[in-house]
């Protein structure tokens, strides 16, 4: 029998990994301008932006000279319930006050919406985040490939059609309806934005948790009668109804 105290000799291993983290474009650092507009982006979707880690795309402050305040503005978006965790395309002054403030210096890679270079090979391929294959019209995203744990897919003022699986550990996110053609093991809430006429459509009902407009329930809440069955989620006297499709 092998010794199992010799099977784990490393406190811990380092594997590639993909991630589809949201990206705040910086127009202005003024600290002031983006408090108050965040005020309001939280309020229209408190979900959306609760523990989200989020990446400062410094591209439009590249070309001025001046370093952005790093330090209010992480305690600005902090307190709004965003978790930063790093910055793109700043200058080398930008660079070095954002990595003095302890955020993450990001290459380009296949984050940035013009580059086309292959990825550079590694031992274990990362998995490509899901991306929408169309668009049926503006706002609405379709995407084809399974949603893996740690991934968030949002549908800015629209629905999101999802062609597969969503894993545990993944988080759905529209504006509009929700609609899931495979097993929702994840997390789903539509009417982010305070929709209350969105619903949420999915063929397999496994969720950790789904929401429409701010109302919830969590797996534990959820009859055994619907889970594994194509159902329908609505929202009716501020209660979620989870019908037979």
């Amino acid at each position: 029998m092998p010794d199992s105290s010799q099977s784990h000799d490393t406190p811990f291993e380092l594997r590639a990994g993909s991630f589809n983290l949201p990206v705040l474009k910086l127009i202005s650092d003024s600290p002031d301008a983006i408090a108050q507009t965040l005020a309001v982006r939280v309020q229209q979707a408190p979900d959306f932006f609760r523990h989200a880690p989020v990446i400062l795309d410094l591209h439009e402050l590249a070309g001025r000279d001046h370093v952005p305040d790093f330090d209010a503005l992480l305690q600005i978006l902090r307190a709004s319930g965003l978790t930063p965790v790093g910055v793109r395309g700043g200058s080398t002054e930008q660079n070095s006050a954002a990595d003095a403030a302890g955020l993450a210096l990001l290459s380009e890679g296949k984050h940035h919406e013009t580059h086309h270079a292959a990825p550079a090979p590694a031992a274990e391929p990362p998995r490509p985040a899901p991306e929408a294959v169309r668009l049926a019209y503006p706002g609405t995203k379709i995407v084809d490939q399974p949603i893996r744990s740690g991934q968030r897919i949002y549908a800015n003022e629209g629905d999101l059609v999802v062609i597969a699986t969503v894993s545990p550990g993944a988080e759905l996110m529209a504006d509009g309806n929700i609609h899931v053609y495979g097993s929702l093991r994840g997390r789903a809430m539509a009417g982010v934005k305070g929709n209350t006429d969105s619903r949420i459509f999915c063929m397999d009902l496994q969720a950790e948790l789904i929401a429409i407009g701010g109302h919830y329930k969590i797996s534990e809440n959820l009859e055994g009668s619907v889970r594994g069955k194509p159902v329908q989620i609505m929202l009716r006297d501020n209660a979620l109804i989870i019908q037979d499709l």
